[in-house]
């Protein structure tokens, strides 16, 4: 609930929530750039500009919502376009434009726990920082869900074999909606198992 919160905090989660969706999109595009195609540049989504990437109601009032009920966080911001056929290595080249966004976040937090290390202390430093840590780990944990279309999937797709593949197509063609609904009527089963990958990741990287 946000009385568990205080106004500095929701402050800290919104603005760690802009930087790590910004740099989480933009490396979506830069890699599918990289790759050999230019439709996230045509369209200009080639930038680090939070203002590019953000849908107000999935980036910051979901989150928001999930966090006040006592849930797990979805971030989820405007999906990077890009166009699979045009990208190199086909199926991999897709997987690997999937890959860059959460792990770009997860670098981030790897980056920030380093600081959280070099300033010490309980500070509001510290404090920002660990906040920061905690919202790039859930986007980690989160995209790499293989449920389509969150990253995860993409990365199933470059190895699951065609039937599988035809499944995950149709459920993907069903649209994003659907797939927030099955994640919050999973979300008692979901929840422990993202919360034990959230602290094991925390652990490894504040230890």
């Amino acid at each position: 609930m946000f009385s568990q919160f205080s106004v500095q905090d929701i402050g800290i989660i919104l603005a760690s929530i802009l930087i790590g969706m910004a740099f989480h999109e933009a490396m979506h595009a830069f890699t599918a750039h990289a790759l050999g195609d230019t439709t996230a540049r045509d369209q200009g989504r080639l930038t680090l500009n939070p203002l590019k990437h953000i849908d107000l109601m999935t980036t910051l009032l979901l989150p928001l919502v999930m966090l006040l009920i006592g849930l797990p966080p979805l971030f989820v911001a405007k999906p990077v376009p890009f166009n699979p056929d045009r990208l190199r290595y086909d199926e991999f080249g897709a997987a690997l434009v999937a890959l860059a966004g959460p792990l770009t976040n997860l670098v981030l937090a790897f980056v920030a726990s380093l600081l959280i290390k070099s300033v010490g202390g309980d500070g509001g430093l510290s404090h920002a920082l660990l906040i920061f840590i905690e919202v790039n780990v859930a986007f980690f944990v989160f995209n790499m869900i293989p449920l389509p279309p969150l990253d995860g999937s993409r990365v199933l797709y470059a190895f699951a074999p065609e039937p599988v593949q035809r499944a995950m197509y149709r459920f993907e063609m069903l649209g994003f909606g659907v797939t927030i609904v099955v994640l919050l009527v999973l979300a008692n089963v979901l929840s422990p198992a993202i919360g034990h990958i959230d602290n094991a990741i925390l652990t490894f990287l504040l230890r």
